[in-house]
C-alpha cells in the first residue's frame, strides 16, 4: 500500500464531503486508480425519498461513458476481421438511411465514432423493449435532417451509437446487450456492470434526482429506452468503472495478462481523429486533449438524473471517476476531478477568462441558431452579447415535455470565435463559432452540438 496515495485519497475525500454539502447533490461515488492502486468511496444517500448510504458498490447509471464501451467492442470486432472502420454503414446495414442521400451512402463507422456524421443527433426515440428495438430505431432515423455535410465538423451525436449497436448485432448474430457482455464486460471481469435495469435491481442502486422547488426530487422514469442503451445504458459501481479504466491505461491486456486488444488499437482509440478546438480533439469514442503536455482521455455521461465523469492520463497511469445521482451533478463532478488532478498530478485546471472585445466584434455573432430540438438567439443588449435558449425537446424520450428554458445569459469572448458564459447555471461553459470554408459563420456549437445559423 502506497501511504502517500492513501493520504491523497483521504484529502480528496474530505474535499468531496465539503463539496457535497454545498452542491446539494444527494449522493456520489468517487474512485482513483494511480500506479496500479485503487481507492474508492461513497458519500451521501441513494435516494432522498428512501435514503440508504452510498457505498463504493452502489450502482449508478454512467450515461454516455457507455459510448467508450461500445467503441471498445467495435475495436475488438475490427481485430477479429468482422468490421472495418472505414467501411460504410450500408456495408453492414444496407437498409440504413437518413434524410440526406450523401450522408446515407457515405457515412462510415469512423464518422459514427468521431461524431462527424452531421445529422440530428439527439434522437431519443423509444421503440419498445423487444429484441428488435435497435433495428426499429435505425429504420426510424430516415427523416433525420443533416445539420452539416458528412465529415465537415464535429457535432456530438447520440443517434450514431444505436447504429453502431445495430451493426454489432448484425455481425455477432445476437442482441446488443449480450454482445457487449461477451465482448467487453465478461472478459474484463466487470461482474457488477449491467445494461438491463432489472439485472441491477437486486443490488443497491441510486435514484436520479432533478432540482425541485424544495431541494432534490427523484427523477422519473429511472430506466432509459432500450433503443438508447448504446448511447448511455450501462449501470455499474465505481470499482467496476475503474477496472474498465485500467484497460485503457494499459497495453491492451487484462489483469491476468490475457490479450484483450492490441496496443495499436488502444493507441488509435486515444489518438486525435478530428479536431474539436485547437488542442481539443475526438478519438475513437473518447474525448482527447493535451493538458500540461500530457494526453488526457475522458468522457462524461448524463441521463435522467445522473451525471458521471471518467478522466484518464495514461502517461501518468492515472484515472479518476466521479458518479453522481443528480442531473446538476456536473459542477461537483468537474470540481472533484480538478481537485484530484491537482492533488495527484500537480495539474492545475485554469478557469477560462473573458478577453476584451468591442461591441462591433460581439455583434458579428448575433443571430438565430437553430436545430430541431433547440433554438439559441444571440443578440446585443446594453453593449453586451446575450444568449437566449429555447428548449424544444424533452428527455428521456420524445414524449417528455421540454425542460424549462434557462434565463438569458451574458456571453463574452475567451478566444477568437470562442464564447464564454459569464453568469447563471451555465457559468463557465464555452461555445464555439464554426465557420464555413469561405470564412462566413455557419454554425454555433453549444454543448458540443452544432446549430446552423439562420439567414
Amino acid at each position: 500500500m502506497n501511504h502517500l496515495n492513501e493520504k491523497k485519497f483521504e484529502d480528496l475525500s474530505q474535499f468531496v464531503e465539503e463539496n457535497l454539502a454545498k452542491s446539494n447533490v444527494p449522493g456520489l461515488a468517487i474512485g482513483v486508480l494511480h500506479q496500479g492502486e485503487m481507492h474508492t468511496a461513497g458519500f451521501g444517500v441513494t435516494n432522498v425519498d428512501h435514503p440508504l448510504p452510498v457505498t463504493d458498490e452502489t450502482l449508478f447509471q454512467i450515461g454516455s461513458v457507455t459510448k467508450t464501451f461500445v467503441g471498445t467492442a467495435i475495436m475488438r470486432l475490427v481485430e477479429m476481421g468482422k468490421l472495418d472502420l472505414d467501411a460504410t454503414v450500408q456495408t453492414y446495414l444496407p437498409e440504413f438511411k437518413v434524410a440526406d442521400e450523401a450522408a446515407s451512402t457515405q457515412a462510415t463507422l469512423r464518422h459514427l465514432l468521431t461524431h462527424t456524421c452531421g445529422w440530428v443527433g439527439d434522437f431519443f426515440h423509444g421503440t419498445g423493449d423487444g429484441d428488435d428495438a435497435l433495428a426499429r430505431y435505425v429504420a426510424d432515423m430516415a427523416p433525420l435532417e443533416q445539420l452539416a455535410p458528412i465529415g465537415t465538423t464535429l457535432s456530438y451525436n447520440n443517434a450514431a451509437f444505436p447504429v453502431l449497436g445495430r451493426i454489432i448485432e448484425k455481425v455477432t448474430g445476437t442482441t446488443f446487450e449480450k454482445a457487449l457482455h461477451e465482448l467487453v464486460l465478461e472478459p474484463l471481469g466487470l461482474e457488477n456492470s449491467y445494461l438491463v435495469p432489472t439485472d441491477a435491481m437486486p443490488h443497491r442502486f441510486v435514484a436520479g434526482h432533478l432540482e425541485g422547488d424544495n431541494g432534490p426530487q427523484v427523477a422519473h422514469p429511472w430506466p432509459i429506452e432500450r433503443s438508447n442503451r448504446p448511447m448511455g445504458g450501462i449501470i455499474c459501481h465505481v470499482k467496476d468503472l475503474l477496472c474498465y479504466a485500467r484497460l485503457h491505461l494499459g497495453d491492451g491486456t487484462t489483469g491476468d495478462g490475457t490479450r484483450f486488444l492490441s496496443a495499436d488499437s488502444l493507441a488509435k482509440m486515444h489518438s486525435p481523429q478530428t479536431t474539436y478546438w485547437e488542442n481539443e480533439h475526438w478519438g475513437l469514442s473518447w474525448s482527447v486533449k493535451q493538458v500540461s503536455g500530457k494526453w488526457q482521455i475522458s468522457h462524461s455521461g448524463s441521463t435522467h438524473g445522473f451525471v458521471c465523469m471518467l478522466t484518464l492520463f495514461p502517461e501518468h497511469d492515472f484515472a479518476v471517476a466521479v458518479l453522481t445521482n443528480a442531473l446538476y451533478g456536473g459542477i461537483a463532478s468537474q470540481a472533484i476531478t480538478s481537485q484530484a488532478l491537482k492533488q495527484y498530478l500537480g495539474i492545475e485546471t485554469p478557469e477560462p477568462k473573458p478577453i476584451e472585445a468591442t461591441e462591433e466584434e460581439l455583434a458579428a455573432y448575433a443571430g438565430l441558431y437553430s436545430r430541431p430540438y433547440e433554438d439559441v438567439e444571440l443578440g446585443m443588449l446594453g453593449g453586451k452579447l446575450i444568449l437566449i435558449m429555447t428548449c424544444k425537446q424533452g428527455f428521456p424520450n420524445e414524449d417528455s415535455p421540454p425542460q424549462p428554458s434557462p434565463p438569458p445569459m451574458t456571453m463574452a469572448l475567451c478566444e477568437k470565435d470562442r464564447l464564454l458564459v459569464l453568469d447563471g447555471e451555465f457559468k463557465g461553459v464555452k461555445a464555439e463559432i464554426v465557420r464555413r470554408p469561405d470564412g462566413s459563420i455557419g454554425w454555433l456549437r453549444a454543448g458540443g452540438r452544432i446549430l446552423p445559423r439562420q439567414e
